[in-house]
């Protein structure tokens, strides 16, 4: 297998709404280049892509799959990603290590929602982005209104670099401004014939041709001064600053297509040869320390893992990226993340599920390692004595989560073992064991994403499971100061069990005084495990409770906050002062003062008008201005407090306080009421008192539980 040089390469990935044809593109990218002899279609279930069997089933993209081809001397390695928000995990790997990004637009639909979100992520990752305006032979196919809108959502750095002659049924041609030339294909696709540019589309061509002209030169003093001099640039000039500005993010091509008709897809990788950065140039890796990393392919070895994909029968398949020197297969490497010496196992390109076996890949290429011990996405592997840890992929924030739970004893390993399998090729999602709540929870980016979780655990992993409404993690805490007291005795046979505490049991409060017939010895401040604080304090005098007793009386009030008296949720923000009580010089000991400490502060917390406290996400919604309207609306029932409104581009962005209870399902929702336009992310805020009914509802529901 060919080595190519670095200045060779170009790593590209395909971003866009599902259905804006990027499967598509791929698979006639590779027929054109002769990586295949076949084209597959979406529809017969045959793509090199689209491989895996849900996507087959759904009919879409779900999962990230890496291609390579050769394009005239240069190879392309190509990585098609989903389209769906649910999968944006699948994405945001593939962008930590492109160098180009290529946006399919339908030519019908315009910017969709996705390309939205997606252009965020090339931004944070800071890769230069190019667009292709695709399905140009559908019938309501609208070039200039697609071109229109990703100027108005992305700015004017968009440029035009070709248009159709024509569009809909009759669409066989384009007029690229670049090169000044009309490429006109023959009726089955495949190769064009270059041709003069027709006289009714003179004018218009020479107008974007100056347009394009002057965006260059604005972006380069040395063309700005050519083009003062000349009044024009010539193609390799042109070729030169479009290469600067694509690589600063100054200009943003756009290109024409029907990639089912197989029109276009020669000059967007002719372009990608000539024009697109390579991986010496481009997107620059930084360090975990946040400096700037130089690729070396002189140097010694660096790969950074950035995806898992399980294969049956063949175990990890790791893909790598490498960032320094030339990998090869055998060689013993450091991983900087755990320590540990790891060998690398057979080296391979991949076309889909077709596997490439190679001896060595060179700096900038990127490949995929089987077998690879005690490596994880993220992990950076480098030669013994070089240390570098590059920074890690950043996945976005989850957005649901849901319980599973096994119809069936004697699985629980078994699940344990899936959900771990399942979070090494999908790092997006997170598991939770949750001991408060006594669930497994999968916290996910979508009701779709969790669908994709749960057929995996059914049919590959064989599990027999189930997915239930996540408990709430409240918390309770009192609203009130009380006196209480307890004493615990008990006697057995020989030795008994006695012990007396005295409790005041308060609100904590910042600015909070000590009664005056209370003398405090000692305090102590615990910032609790599940948030929030238990000041502890020591008012004992004169004996009555020796201070060996101490450390129990806090044991049986922590274990008692742990599983809070109103509703078995755990307490917090609370201060407790033991101020007298009693022993005996026998049957005195640290169970019986752990009992009567447990007990004391029960009753206490029960008469302290106890409060329920529920935790409240700061949610951000992005949405087209014309469901702003519906989106508030739907917050007011869901018990949200909007918080601000903010614009971002073309869209809106609401910003709100919502208990997590009401947020369950949420993101289905909102896409229902937007017609899938809007998105949103949560990140936890605090936690607020519940309405009196929701209190009640809980208590209910405690007892019950207990009772049963």
């Amino acid at each position: 297998m060919k080595v190519y040089n670095p200045t060779r390469i170009r790593n590209v990935v395909l971003l866009g709404h599902s259905g804006s044809g990027k499967t598509t593109l791929a698979e006639t990218m590779l027929f054109e280049a002769g990586a295949i002899n076949r084209r597959g279609t979406i529809e017969e279930k045959n793509t090199v892509s689209d491989y895996h069997s849900l996507e087959k089933e759904k009919g879409k993209s779900i999962f990230s799959s890496f291609m390579n081809l050769d394009w005239r001397g240069h190879k392309i390695n190509l990585i098609d990603t989903p389209g769906t928000a649910d999968y944006i995990g699948e994405v945001v790997g593939a962008l930590r290590v492109a160098d180009t990004a290529i946006f399919t637009l339908n030519a019908e639909n315009g910017v969709e929602v996705a390309t939205d979100s997606l252009w965020k992520y090339t931004k944070r990752y800071n890769v230069p982005s190019m667009f292709v305006v695709n399905k140009l032979d559908n019938e309501r196919s609208d070039f200039w209104k697609a071109v229109e809108e990703a100027k108005n959502h992305f700015g004017r750095e968009v440029i035009v670099v070709q248009y159709p002659y024509s569009e809909g049924n009759d669409f066989h041609a384009i007029i690229d401004v670049l090169r000044m030339t009309m490429y006109e294909f023959p009726e089955g696709g495949g190769k064009p014939d270059k041709l003069p540019i027709p006289d009714a589309q003179k004018e218009r061509a020479s107008q974007l041709h100056q347009e394009l002209v002057e965006a260059i030169a604005e972006n380069d003093e040395t063309l700005m001064d050519i083009y003062f001099e000349q009044g024009e640039l010539d193609e390799e000039q042109m070729q030169k600053g479009l290469h600067l500005s694509l690589l600063n993010g100054n200009l943003n091509p756009v290109f024409c297509a029907s990639a089912a008709k197989n029109m276009g897809t020669g000059r967007i990788m002719g372009f990608l040869d000539d024009v697109a950065p390579n991986p010496l140039e481009a997107n620059k890796p930084k360090t975990e320390d946040g400096e700037e990393f130089d690729l070396d392919p002189e140097g010694k070895p660096v790969m950074f893992l950035f995806k898992t994909h399980s294969e049956s029968h063949v175990g990890d398949l790791i893909y790598f990226k490498v960032y320094g020197g030339t990998v090869t297969a055998g060689m013993d490497l450091i991983n900087e993340s755990n320590g540990n010496s790891v060998r690398l196992g057979n080296l391979f390109l991949t076309e889909g599920h077709k596997r490439i076996e190679v001896s060595e890949v060179n700096t900038g290429d990127i490949a995929a390692v089987v077998k690879l011990k005690d490596s994880e996405v993220n992990d950076t592997l480098h030669e013994k004595g070089s240390p570098v840890k590059l920074d890690p992929i950043h996945f976005p924030p989850t957005t649901i989560r849901t319980a599973v739970k096994l119809t069936k004893e004697g699985d629980e390993d078994k699940l344990g073992s899936a959900l771990h399998q399942i979070h090494r090729e999908d790092p997006s999602l997170t598991i939770e064991h949750s001991q408060e709540l006594k669930q497994i929870l999968i916290h996910g980016q979508g009701e779709e994403h969790l669908n994709t979780i749960e057929d995996a655990l059914r049919n590959r992993f064989g599990l027999d499971i189930e997915f239930e409404t996540p408990k709430i993690p409240y918390r309770e805490t009192i609203t009130s100061q009380v006196r209480t007291q307890y004493k615990h005795k008990k006697q057995s046979g020989g030795a008994g069990q006695y012990a007396e505490v005295h409790l005041l049991v308060e609100p904590l409060d910042e600015n909070m005084t000590v009664p005056d017939d209370i003398k405090v010895r000692n305090v102590e401040e615990h910032e609790l495990p599940w948030g929030g604080k238990l000041v502890f304090q020591n008012c004992i005098v004169g004996g009555v409770i020796d201070n060996r007793f101490m450390p129990a009386i806090l044991k049986g009030v922590m274990e008692k906050m742990e599983n809070g008296p109103m509703s078995g949720c755990r307490a917090r923000d609370i201060r407790v002062s033991v101020f007298d009580g009693s022993m005996h010089s026998v049957d005195s000991n640290e169970a019986a003062f752990k009992t009567a400490a447990r007990m004391a502060f029960k009753n206490a917390f029960m008469n302290a008008n106890p409060k329920l406290m529920e935790p409240v996400y700061e949610i951000t919604v992005t949405v087209p201005a014309d469901f702003m309207g519906d989106v508030m609306s739907d917050l007011g029932t869901r018990r949200g407090q909007i918080q601000g409104m903010d614009s971002e581009g073309a869209l809106q962005q609401i910003k709100a306080h919502v208990p997590l209870e009401e947020l369950d399902h949420y993101s289905t929702r909102l896409k229902s009421m937007t017609q899938g336009s809007a998105s949103y992310t949560r990140v936890f805020s605090h936690y607020a008192p519940v309405p009196f009914d929701v209190q009640e509802r809980v208590i209910k529901e405690n007892m019950e539980l207990e009772e049963a």
